[in-house]
């Protein structure tokens, strides 16, 4: 069975109310419950954090490392732009991972257009709402069916 961590960046809680016209309707926990149902589906362990804070996204991305896990789809949020040790930590994990972005960075605010992750990625996948989530995961599905 693989095992996929979804990680959940600052703000994130905040889905369904904040900035909807660009994050959308959709809440967190909609969305997790969403992946849960699909992971179900596809025999796929999931577990899903979510933390405000840097240093509890980082121990837990570390923790990764040898729990188990074999895939992680991470939504840096705001610390996609800006956050070295979340690129650290995701390189000292050693998990293949699929960046998730709800909007489309690239057509957002020129700061938002630089990410210190994607180019550790195994892809990113962006723009489509609370649907990034479940694409990224079917990508990882993908991936662990044929994985050449």
């Amino acid at each position: 069975m693989t095992a996929v961590l979804v990680v959940h960046g600052p703000n994130l809680n905040l889905l369904g109310t904040r900035e909807p016209d660009i994050y959308g309707p959709t809440t967190l926990e909609e969305i997790n419950a969403r992946l849960a149902r699909f992971a179900a589906a596809c025999d796929i362990d999931l577990d899903c954090f979510q933390s405000n804070a840097e240093h509890e996204l980082v121990e837990r991305i570390q923790r990764s490392a040898q729990d188990g896990t074999d895939w992680i789809l991470i939504n840096p949020a705001g610390l996609t732009h800006t956050s070295v040790v979340l690129r650290d930590a995701l390189a000292a994990a050693g998990r293949p991972f699929v960046e998730v972005h709800l909007s489309n960075p690239q057509a957002r605010e020129t700061f938002r257009h630089r990410s210190l992750i994607s180019d550790l990625a195994a892809g990113t996948i962006a723009g489509f709402g609370a649907d990034s989530y479940l694409l990224a995961l079917q990508a990882v599905v993908n991936k662990t069916e044929s994985p050449g």
